[in-house]
């Protein structure tokens, strides 16, 4: 799998735009600036949440969307997402790019998420789809439609990860919408 030590080199992003070599859990005790993929599964307005296993090094226990991860270093972040899909789910779908964003926050025990992540939008039909969750990754799976989750976060922005809440606060047309 994946790993969540400092084993995995990701790719860091240097200021003029170059990427160097980092071990991911460095990346996060410094607040380097590096890559990232995050993918969003969607059956109509219902969106497929997880809570991630609380043996993951950083917001064990919260609620994410469907999986995200660092490319590995020389992979693409459209390479990555599939991978991770079916690393963390257990699942192949199709996903379209719908952007990319940069974001910098706390995530606890003195590490800091400073990303440039690339959105992928994944769209199927919630009733055919055969989850098989990783347990080291995933601890639990369900779906919300973006009114109750938005309401959700709004009442108990503790239940969710620092991402997730920037991604619903920040940038839910860019991942959601047709015209992305």
């Amino acid at each position: 799998m994946s790993g969540d030590g400092q084993e995995i080199t990701i790719p860091g992003l240097a200021e003029d735009g170059t990427l160097y070599r980092v071990e991911k859990l460095e990346a996060h005790r410094r607040g380097l600036f590096h890559l990232a993929i995050s993918v969003f599964v969607c059956d109509g307005e219902q969106v497929l949440l997880q809570r991630r296993a609380l043996g993951k090094y950083h917001c064990g226990g919260l609620w994410a969307n469907a999986c995200c991860t660092h490319p590995h270093f020389g992979e693409t972040p459209e390479a990555a997402a599939p991978r991770r899909m079916v690393e963390e789910l257990g699942v192949t779908l199709p996903m379209e790019p719908r952007g990319v964003v940069d974001y910098r926050a706390d995530v606890g025990n003195g590490l800091v998420e400073n990303e440039r992540v690339h959105l992928f939008l994944a769209e199927t039909d919630a009733a055919s789809l055969a989850l098989d969750p990783n347990p080291e990754e995933v601890m639990e799976t369900r779906w919300a439609s973006r009114d109750a989750l938005r309401a959700e976060i709004a009442a108990h922005p503790e239940r969710f990860t620092p991402w997730m809440r920037i991604y619903m606060a920040e940038h839910q047309g860019l991942i959601f919408d047709r015209a992305a």
